[in-house]
Parts: structure tokens; C-alpha cells; sequence
């Protein structure tokens, strides 16, 4: 008997649509494609296009089904998305009209061995996005013991972190860190408690989760997403941005609370100029991040520690421009 796979459920995919309204003849970038649930239904609420963005290959041919679906509507392209202003640029493509971007790892890439980003399955120690660029495993068993601790302190908020860092050089000495099960035996054996946890997760599931950010600079690819989506959005356009923990939630709230307030009062000792504060790029759609529902959390549990962010362009430059434009 074959196992299907399991189905993708898009999160929040109800309110990011809403935060986005797409309308006909507008265009919309989803940054993050992964299984295509934000683009679905964005071409499906109006006549628009989509770009879609994806570093991921995988990615690419998930797409066929959509593209033949949607004639002349879809483009994918293959990438980062903190380059999206760039690989727009490339196609042609000047202001957009909406920006969706889902944090984190897909679905697909969880529920697939190979990928190496769950401990769930045994698979390679890989968890690359893309297929360039060093490994899980690269890092586990090359980093300084000190460094490991950094990474999984700083990008996994693990208070074990030291120890972790000590068991896997330990465990390394003896054999190489190649496997997801590997790593994850060593780190259970190097915290205290029980295998569940204290909180109730996985002892393990911290490790990964900074080895992931870490190798594929998930927290600098999102700042370099942000201000490219700032530059392209055009007066009007909306932005929103589902993260799933809070190391991304916390980028993402500072990035639009910085880019939506207004100057300070201006003091008639130090007056406030552009260069100190330009005029507000954003403005918020919500005050306070929007959370799953009882039904979304009950047909989906991956969705609990998801928020949405959102906020429209405003007609003023991009921070950066508008801090060159005063000369600073």
C-alpha cells in the first residue's frame, strides 16, 4: 500500500488574500511559492498575475500544474527572495500591486527525507533551500564548538545550547554528524528531562530549527526581502508577511513599526530632518499580528505559532532613497 503525501494546507491563506485584495489586471509577487497555496488563490480572487519566487528547484516543478492552469498569468522564477527587486528588474517588471511572503521552510521540504530539515525522518543532514552552499552537516561537524553554541543560542533560542555544542563535537570525534537521526539522538542525550521536553516539543527540535535559519540565512534573506518589497510596492500596495516563530516575527515588527511611525514633533533644539526619520513607507493594516482561528488550528496544527503581518505602501520613498535623497 503507498502513502500519499500529505496534503498542503496554506496558513492564514483566507487573511493574507484579504490583506493583499487582489484585483483584476493588478500584479502580485508571492516570494515564497513552496506549494503554490498564496499564488492559487490569488489568481483565482481576480485577473491578475503572479510572480512567483522560489529558490528551491523542487519548487519549479511543483509549479507546471498552475502555469497550465493560468495561461499567461504565472511566471516563476527561480531565486531569492530578498532579490526580488532585482529579478524583477530582470523581467521587465516595474511596480507591483501586492507582496506575499511565508517564512520559514515549506511543507514539501519538511515532509521529504532527502531535504534532511526534519527529524521525523531519517534523510541526509542537508536542509539547504536551494542546492548550493554548505550543508547541516558541513556545519555540525566543521563549526568550532563555540560557534555551534552560538548558532543554536542565538537562532534556536535553546538555553541548552553549550551543552548541545559539547555533545556534538564530542560525537563527531568518534564518527561524522551525517544524518538527521544522528544529530538528533545526540542532542536528546545532551539535554536533561524528558524526551519531550519540558514545553512539550521535541529536545531536538530547537537544534534544527537553527541549523536550518543558519544555513540558509533565513533571518538576513527576510531584512533583504522586506526593503526590496519596500522598493517595489507601489502607493497602494499591500504587504504581508506570515512567520512562524519569533525570531522572524520580531524582524518583521520592528521593520514595519520602524517604517509606519511618524517623525517625532520637531524640537526647536534639534529639529527632526528626513535623514533622521523620513516620512512613514507603510502604513498597518492591523494593530496588533493576526493569528489562526480555533477551526484553521484544529485542520492544521503546523499553524499554531503562525502571524500574519500587513500593511500598505505609501506614496513616500523607500527609507534608504529617501535618506540618500537628503544626503546622508
Amino acid at each position: 500500500m503507498t502513502t500519499q503525501p500529505p496534503v498542503h494546507i496554506p496558513v492564514l491563506l483566507a487573511e493574507v488574500v484579504e490583506a493583499l485584495s487582489p484585483r483584476d489586471g493588478a500584479v502580485y509577487v508571492d516570494g515564497t511559492f513552496g506549494a503554490g497555496g498564496y499564488t492559487r488563490a490569488i489568481l483565482e480572487r481576480a485577473d491578475c498575475r503572479v510572480i512567483a519566487i522560489d529558490r528551491d528547484p523542487d519548487a519549479h516543478a511543483r509549479s507546471h500544474a498552475l502555469t497550465q492552469r493560468f495561461p499567461g498569468r504565472l511566471t516563476m522564477v527561480e531565486g531569492c527572495f530578498g532579490d526580488m527587486d532585482t529579478l524583477l528588474a530582470e523581467h521587465g517588471i516595474g511596480p507591483v500591486d501586492g507582496v506575499a511572503l511565508d517564512i520559514g521552510v515549506s511543507s514539501p521540504q519538511i515532509d521529504e527525507a532527502e531535504r534532511g530539515f526534519s527529524f521525523r525522518f531519517d534523510g541526509p543532514l542537508d536542509m539547504r533551500m536551494g542546492r548550493h552552499g554548505p550543508t547541516a552537516a558541513d556545519v555540525v561537524n566543521n563549526a568550532g564548538e563555540e560557534d555551534l553554541a552560538d548558532i543554536i543560542f542565538h537562532l534556536g533560542e535553546e538555553r541548552h545550547a553549550r551543552r548541545i555544542a559539547r555533545a556534538i563535537t564530542a560525537a563527531r570525534r568518534l564518527a561524522p554528524i551525517t544524518r538527521t537521526a544522528q544529530l538528533a539522538d545526540v542532542v536528546r542525550g545532551a539535554v536533561p528531562g524528558k524526551k519531550g521536553g519540558r514545553d512539550g516539543i521535541d529536545p531536538a527540535t530547537r537544534t534544527f530549527q537553527a541549523l536550518r535559519i543558519h544555513v540558509n540565512d533565513e533571518l538576513g534573506e527576510l531584512s533583504r526581502g522586506l526593503s526590496a518589497a519596500e522598493r517595489i510596492l507601489a502607493p497602494g500596495g499591500r504587504l504581508a508577511v506570515v512567520s512562524f516563530h519569533s525570531l522572524e516575527d520580531r524582524v518583521v515588527k520592528n521593520f514595519l513599526k520602524d517604517r509606519s511611525s511618524p517623525p517625532a514633533a520637531p524640537s526647536r533644539h534639534t529639529p527632526v530632518t528626513a535623514a533622521d526619520h523620513p516620512d512613514p513607507s507603510f502604513h498597518l493594516l492591523h494593530r496588533k499580528p493576526v493569528t489562526p482561528g480555533d477551526q484553521e488550528l484544529a485542520l492544521n496544527p503546523r499553524a499554531r505559532s503562525s502571524r500574519l503581518r500587513a500593511a500598505e505602501r505609501t506614496a513616500a520613498p523607500a527609507f534608504r532613497a529617501a535618506a540618500k535623497e537628503a544626503g546622508v
